[in-house]
């Protein structure tokens, strides 16, 4: 199983992003598809997660949209009017998790090398 993500950068602080993860070695449609974060100095934290419903973190909410798709196995996370604090490393995961332990990292047994994500205010 190997995880891809990619479309991080350096973006202004309003802007907007669009991430990638592709998969190959699982059937995406089977798994609980997240995207996680981390910053310098800071633990990783939980962003968004998919599997048939949606699921983000209160920081995220109303601003940044998880999707997938199932034929190019690929999950994709919309960010938009980016803030200064969401720069980090994006990190994309699958699990067979349950919906209980969706933002749990513990939950995800494949990660991606993760992108990064830079804001200039």
């Amino acid at each position: 199983v190997q995880l891809q993500a990619f479309g991080g950068g350096l973006v202004q602080a309003g802007g907007s992003l669009r991430l990638s993860c592709t998969a190959s070695g699982l059937t995406l449609s089977n798994y609980m598809m997240g995207w996680f974060r981390q910053a310098p100095g800071k633990e990783r934290e939980f962003v968004a997660c998919i599997k048939g419903n949606t699921y983000y973190a209160d920081s995220v909410k109303g601003r940044f949209t998880i999707s997938r798709d199932n034929a190019r196995s690929t999950v994709f996370l919309q960010m938009n009017n980016i803030k200064d604090e969401d720069a980090a490393v994006y990190y994309c995961a699958a699990g067979r998790t349950i919906w209980s332990q969706r933002a749990s990292a513990s939950g995800y047994n494949y990660w991606g090398q993760g992108t990064l994500v830079t804001v200039s205010s």
